[in-house]
């Protein structure tokens, strides 16, 4: 399995360079969040900005480095209880790059 690179937090916290335990979590979240598929990326993002309460997107999408679609999408899936979303694989049928070549009929 590929492993990203871990992302580094753009909060003021963790920003300034101060030991404070936020920037352990945040980084904690980064580590976590790196070995997820893209999927999963945004349904815990979604899930921790809930959490969060008032200003948690915003938050989340600094410590993470996600955008806010990305995770008001995942927000969006979790409240129809991820009925959309194939169990079986990351994409939806048909998502992706085009063929190079297209099949011929002949």
């Amino acid at each position: 399995m590929l492993v990203s690179e871990v992302h580094q937090c753009e909060c003021e916290v963790c920003q300034s360079g101060q030991d404070h335990m936020d920037r352990v979590v945040h980084h904690q979240i980064n580590v976590f969040i790196s070995r997820l598929d893209e999927q999963q990326r945004r349904w815990y993002a979604a899930l921790e900005a809930s959490r969060m309460g008032h200003g948690g997107l915003k938050k989340m999408c600094q410590i993470t480095g996600l955008s806010e679609p990305t995770i008001r999408k995942g927000n969006r899936e979790l409240e129809k209880d991820m009925q959309d979303r194939p169990k079986d694989r990351v994409r939806l049928p048909g998502a992706g790059r085009p063929r190079i070549e297209k099949k011929s009929l002949k």
